[in-house]
């Protein structure tokens, strides 16, 4: 017996009836399946028969148009990891002939929302989401429903990070680099290490701290918990992370950092914030303190000591992510990983007692 359906079958019904995306849904039943292998095509096809779906006329003129116009939402592009990733996005989007609009979202869950409503209206041809996901259910569900909205029209979108949403991707190596950041140091001979961590939410945070935390691990060395300061990603945040390194815990200074010889901050510009207050303090680096960041932004040549620091190739990363939104679609998610390049520089030294 033949069941009944409602008329208002949407995309994704489709989609998840056949179990494939909501974007190669979209192709065949727009006619522009390539790319789509025959049996996927054909499950869709079966699908949409079955479930009565009535294509949107406005999706698929809107699909065909063919636009040249790309948002990204990044989190502040004054940031220096945001914006070298944006510099080569806007080189690579010149060279193909695309406009690119840059959205600000701070960070805010509902501001990121709202813009990527806001651009879909603008009837862009690409969505590139630029910095990490958060680890929270309901933001992730409901930006899964916005893209695969955007998706079932044509568009085209790709992440740059790891988010908890399939799709396209351009992602860093944020575990293995910390891991072998971590395996660097304790070569150098440190044993008792300290961190200035990220946003608790994103998934930045979670993979750079997991992956220090295994190089450790890997030698025998546990990274204490009340050696871990908080942190927001910022120059300020660095600073107070550091100062709070300096003075946690009833016996003052050097309750956490006398034991630690060397601090890692989960990205360059906490670190360069944590150098400026042991700056102030009169404590050397790497003397007294080693220190290290990660990312590689260009500041980290300009310091005093210069930083130690993982190289991410950052404005790579925003080149590759146009270049995914702009191939031909595929019946496949293409993820493109990006290695990452432990760089030791002046801000780290064996420790002092193995410096004698």
């Amino acid at each position: 017996m033949r069941k009944n359906f409602p008329m208002s079958a949407k995309l994704r019904d489709v989609a998840e009836k056949a179990g494939v995306s909501v974007a190669t849904a979209s192709r065949v039943l727009s006619g522009s399946a390539e790319g789509v292998r025959p049996e996927r095509r054909q499950a869709v096809v079966a699908a949409a028969r079955e479930l009565q779906y009535v294509p949107n006329a406005h999706a698929q003129a809107l699909a065909r148009s063919g636009t040249t116009h790309i948002g990204a939402i990044l989190h502040d592009v004054s940031d220096p990891y945001f914006s070298e990733i944006v510099r080569g996005l806007q080189r690579a989007a010149v060279d193909a002939g695309q406009l690119v609009t840059v959205c600000n979202s701070y960070r805010d869950p509902e501001r990121e929302l709202a813009y990527v409503g806001l651009l879909r209206s603008q009837r862009i041809g690409a969505l590139i989401l630029t910095g990490s996901g958060l680890d929270d259910r309901s933001y992730s569900e409901r930006l899964a429903a916005q893209i695969n909205a955007f998706a079932s029209t044509g568009g085209r979108p790709v992440f740059i990070g790891r988010h908890h949403i399939a799709g396209d991707a351009v992602l860093p190596d944020n575990v293995g680099g910390a891991r072998a950041l971590a395996r660097a140091l304790v070569t150098m001979g440190h044993r008792k290490f300290a961190a200035i961590s990220g946003p608790p939410l994103l998934t930045t945070t979670r993979d750079r701290l997991d992956g220090f935390k295994a190089g450790l691990a890997e030698h025998g060395i546990t990274l204490d918990p009340a050696a871990i300061a908080p942190g927001d990603f910022t120059r300020e945040g660095g600073m107070a992370g550091m100062a709070h390194l300096l003075d946690a815990g009833p016996a003052g200074y050097g309750s956490i950092a006398s034991d630690a010889t060397c601090v890692f901050a989960l990205n360059d510009a906490m670190a360069l914030g944590a150098l400026r207050t042991l700056r102030d303090r009169d404590i050397d680096v790497p003397g007294r303190i080693s220190l290290a960041g990660f990312d590689d932004i260009p500041a980290t040549l300009d310091t005093n000591p210069t930083l130690t620091t993982v190289r991410i190739p950052l404005a790579e990363m925003g080149a590759l992510a146009v270049s995914l939104a702009l191939e031909p679609p595929s019946d496949e998610l293409r993820v493109r990983h990006i290695r990452s390049e432990v760089v030791l520089r002046e801000s780290t030294a064996p420790p002092a007692a193995l410096s004698r």
